[in-house]
């Protein structure tokens, strides 16, 4: 067995996975890894690239408008209902991964998915963080690494099968490893607002993944809702994993934490969690799942 590999040997396989492309077809494994630019991934006919344009931004808000609003429920203001978009000051600064369908279209009008990246250095350029709304993230601020938030995760309802995710998911991969980013974290998002009716689920959720204490963020004291609402040793967790969005399963998996306190967001109609996942936990999930391939690439 070789020694483990570097962070670039991790990196250029991860975009290179499968049949991974440029948009003009020059296989990546023959491009030299650009710390300031992020190569577009494939799978079959989804790409997923960063937004580049005004108007690819603009086709990802109206997903989003799309998704919270029109199908998840969500109370939109006057202007949001009147542009038919999801827009907040975060969106000029943060940049937006965008899952594109290239049999509809290579730009703006194929946009089928999103997902919101926030580092250190944008936020910093608005002086906060989104999540900072909802949780006390002093404990991250204070943490000496680089920060990535993630959220304002949506995925056109005729793609919510597995390669969208998957695309997605490898992208904040790819993200972290360009950018040395050091901790993720943002909202995670179940339906409704009445933690009652997923009280099994937040208290699962609590005593079994609650962030160790360096990390631990906890919910704005006039906006905590106390997740432990059960008995933790009577809950069936086979049944509370089930109930549990898939995104939020997906940190799970990942080896991700969840903050202290949920939060009800009534203008979403959503109970929030905080997550959040070392990118080292991140990097070993895809070291293992590209194991046999790294020692083949490296021997």
């Amino acid at each position: 067995m070789t020694d483990k590999p570097s962070h670039d040997e991790i990196l250029r396989l991860l975009v290179t996975d499968g049949e991974s492309t440029t948009q003009s077809g020059q296989s990546l494994s023959t491009l030299e890894l650009a710390r300031d630019s992020f190569p577009e991934l494939r799978g079959g006919q989804l790409g997923l690239r960063l937004a580049t344009t005004d108007a690819e931004r603009d086709a990802a808000q109206a997903l989003r408008y799309r998704v919270f609003f029109e199908e998840m429920g969500a109370r939109p203001d006057e202007r949001t209902a009147r542009l038919k978009r999801d827009i907040d000051e975060f969106d000029e600064v943060a940049d937006h991964l965008l899952v594109i369908d290239h049999a509809v279209s290579s730009g703006a009008e194929g946009v089928v998915g999103t997902y919101r990246l926030l580092s250190s250095d944008r936020a910093a350029l608005l002086g906060r963080f989104y999540t900072a709304s909802e949780y006390d993230i002093s404990p991250l601020t204070e943490f000496p690494g680089r920060l990535l938030e993630v959220g304002r995760s949506c995925v056109d309802q005729r793609y919510r099968g597995r390669s969208a995710m998957q695309l997605l998911w490898r992208g904040i991969a790819s993200y972290i490893f360009l950018h040395r980013i050091d901790v993720l974290f943002g909202c995670a998002s179940l339906p409704g607002t009445d933690p009652e009716t997923m009280a099994d689920e937040l208290t699962y959720l609590y005593h079994n993944h609650l962030a160790p204490p360096a990390l631990r963020i906890r919910a704005l004291p006039n906006r905590y809702v106390d997740m432990q609402l059960r008995d933790p040793h009577t809950l069936d967790h086979r049944k509370c994993l089930s109930g549990l969005p898939p995104l939020i399963k997906g940190y799970l998996r990942l080896g991700g934490f969840i903050g202290d306190g949920a939060v009800v967001d009534e203008q979403f109609n959503t109970t929030d969690v905080a997550v959040l996942v070392k990118s080292e936990l991140l990097a070993d999930k895809y070291y293992r799942h590209y194991e046999r391939r790294l020692r083949d690439a490296l021997e």
